[in-house]
């Protein structure tokens, strides 16, 4: 494997397992509050063009990494819709009050 190779992967290894923590944390916890909505739909929607472009070039550490990548961070942005209303639920209690007895 050439050099370049190496380090893409490499490179690619360690980016795209920097998202399983925040993944796992985020399903375990069903709480998605501290997760920027706009952030991470902007960060989805790059990583998606950037798996585009690793096949273009037929660069395949850009397109492993990324498709990767795209499906921890689609998780994390369909884990933030479903959970916020979850949180609201919880907090608002069983029968949708402010407070539980």
């Amino acid at each position: 494997m050439p050099l370049i190779d190496a380090v893409g992967y490499l490179a690619a290894t360690l980016t795209t397992a920097s998202f399983v923590p925040q993944a796992w944390h985020t399903f375990k916890t069903k709480d998605a509050r501290g997760i920027s909505l706009g952030m991470y739909s902007a960060f989805t929607v790059g990583i998606a063009l950037w798996a585009v472009y690793g096949v273009l070039l037929r660069a395949w550490p850009i397109v492993i990494a990324n498709t990767i990548t795209l499906s921890l961070a689609g998780s994390i942005l369909a884990m933030k819709l479903l959970y916020r209303h979850d949180i609201t639920r919880r907090q608002l209690g069983a029968h949708g009050h402010y407070w539980q007895r």
